[in-house]
């Protein structure tokens, strides 16, 4: 089974989608890292970003490799360094990019094929898994976001003022939403969850029931297994 969590930046989703995952005994596939690891790749290596060819041979040549608790780039363990300031300014070129985003979408499906997954990212219920059983798009007001947006990187010894976080999170929600390849928007299918004012434990179960009504459903419409009938 694969749930798709879907919704703009800092709505809180890779959080909840981890913790999810693990509550329904799932795996986590944290979709948005990868654009990250190629950004973060291009920078290490001073390719140009606004060079296609330049960015669809680096994506072709990566090997990205996700588990739990790492993500690594060519062997090298980049988790943290793909949450840089930097990365998410510079971002916008890779996760634009037609080709990278056949890659990444590819190797999604390819890993999910593996057992039950939560995908958390942006074009998850819409692009890379369509006929996902259970959507479900995240949401919350921009001033949350930012809010949250500024914990994190306090956590991760970065300083960031508030309302330089408000203005780049609001001009990334415009490009998102109105990218040409991979824009956000909501699939006709997705059930809404707002999470203003809401604790991470108390979105966790809410997506939790979403889930599980949803696999009660498709048992209570699924014919019996042949093996099963007298």
């Amino acid at each position: 089974m694969i749930v798709t969590i879907d919704g703009p930046a800092g709505a809180g989703k890779s959080t909840v989608s981890r913790l999810l995952a693990r509550e329904l005994g799932f795996r986590f596939l944290d979709t948005g890292s990868m654009y990250r690891a190629v950004t973060w790749a291009a920078l290490d290596r001073n390719i140009d970003l606004n060079d296609p060819k330049a960015l669809a041979e680096l994506a072709e040549s990566l090997t990205i490799t996700l588990t739990e608790n790492s993500l690594q780039v060519d062997g090298v363990d980049v988790i943290d360094r793909i949450r840089d300031p930097q990365v998410t300014r510079n971002i916008g070129p890779v996760a634009d990019h037609p080709h990278v985003r056949w890659i990444l979408v590819h190797l999604q499906r390819t890993i999910a094929r593996e057992g039950n997954y939560v995908c958390e990212g942006r074009d998850q219920g819409t692009v890379a898994f369509p006929e996902a059983e259970c959507k479900i798009f995240l949401t919350a007001s921009p001033e949350h976001r930012a809010r949250r947006r500024v914990a994190d990187l306090a956590k991760r010894g970065v300083e960031a003022d508030y309302q330089c976080v408000l203005e780049e999170q609001n001009a990334r929600d415009r490009r998102d939403e109105t990218r040409a390849v991979g824009r956000l928007e909501q699939a006709p299918d997705a059930v809404v969850v707002n999470t203003d004012n809401l604790s991470i434990d108390e979105v966790v179960q809410r997506l939790k029931s979403i889930v599980l009504d949803k696999v009660a459903s498709i048992s209570e419409h699924s014919p019996l297994d042949s093996s099963a009938q007298t």
